[in-house]
């Protein structure tokens, strides 16, 4: 089982100035992340920047992280990058691919990465985590921690990659679980601590005591809400999402969904170096990109037995004898107009 980074950068290196895109040519291989949130998260967008660290470090070649809000920043930081000499650009979540696709067609010689991304071409390479697989062994660890039978999700902003962890983890919870009751809210922001906070405590009113969020700043709140249960008596459980957030909040946290970012973004940029980089790139529990970790600091939160068949779960599904359902939201791959 694969560990994180633990590093946290407090402050990205950033090149260029305000969301305009780098405004001063790069000489030499140079590679740039967006995210539409901080990467000081401790989740979604942290490993994508330590990601962008690790390439960084690692392949010697320039590097810059923007933080854009809106599509029109999404355009106009790809066409920045591009402009400047940027070579291999990522734009971390599925909302950059249409903003992607344009930057593609206006610039075929440069390559766009689009994490959770759905529309592959030429230079377009969407990266699917896999990271439901990951999500349904948190769901039975979850469905085996639970004493009411009622089980909360709090996501952020209703997008498919994000609705295929929450249908993967039902299942998992409901494989240990046949009639518990799973409760679903999402709250229409990735980072907005308050809604967060507010959606899980509805649900812990409702008899949630195992909970899991897909968010980003947002989860926050969101552990603030089960730390503030547990408080007031309450035997609620949290699960960390998208990164090993155990030790975010290790007095509420069971366990985390993790998709190792940083090396897959690493392995990307090197397939990009050696000119064989292709897309999408699906990855998974079986290349070791994705997994469930339980909590060291709670070591007899989830049951022994359930830690078995968690552990045998996860061997059927590397050897595709069970299929995590989730959503299929790629595209098929954009084919090469008709020559003349």
């Amino acid at each position: 089982m694969f560990r994180y980074l633990r590093c946290l950068p407090i402050v990205p290196l950033v090149i260029s100035a305000g969301c305009g895109g780098a405004s001063t040519a790069v000489e030499g291989p140079a590679v740039a992340l967006l995210t539409s949130g901080p990467v000081s998260d401790a989740g979604w967008h942290a490993g994508a920047y330590e990601g962008l660290q690790m390439i960084g470090d690692s392949l010697g070649v320039h590097i810059s992280h923007q933080q854009t809000r809106t599509p029109a920043d999404f355009d106009e930081a790809f066409i920045s990058y591009a402009e400047s000499g940027y070579e291999l650009i990522f734009g971390h979540g599925f909302e950059y691919q249409d903003a992607a696709s344009r930057a593609g067609e206006a610039y075929p010689e440069v390559t766009f990465v689009v994490s959770s991304g759905s529309r592959p071409s030429a230079n377009v390479v969407p990266i699917i985590f896999g990271l439901h697989e990951a999500s349904y062994l948190a769901g039975m660890a979850a469905g085996a921690i639970t004493r009411s039978g009622i089980v909360g999700m709090v996501g952020g902003v209703e997008i498919p990659s994000a609705k295929g962890t929450f249908i993967a983890f039902e299942a998992g919870v409901k494989a240990m679980r046949e009639d518990a009751t799973v409760l679903e809210t999402f709250i229409g922001s990735w980072d907005d601590v308050s809604a967060a906070k507010e959606a899980a405590a509805a649900q812990l009113r409702q008899g949630a005591d195992a909970m899991i969020h897909n968010v980003d700043a947002a989860s926050f709140g969101f552990f603030q809400a089960v730390r503030e249960a547990r408080e007031g008596g309450r035997d609620a459980w949290a699960f960390g999402m998208n990164r090993d957030q155990n030790d975010v909040a290790p007095d509420v946290i069971a366990g985390s969904a993790v998709i190792n970012i940083p090396q897959i973004f690493l392995q990307t940029a090197r397939a990009w170096q050696d000119g064989t980089l292709e897309g999408p790139l699906y990855t998974g529990l079986a290349t070791g990109a994705v997994d469930f970790v339980p909590n060291p600091e709670q070591p007899r939160v989830i049951p022994p037995m359930a830690l078995v068949q968690i552990e045998e779960a996860r061997m059927l599904i590397i050897e595709e004898k069970i299929e995590v359902p989730s959503i299929d939201f790629v595209e098929p791959a954009a084919e090469d107009p008709p020559s003349a």
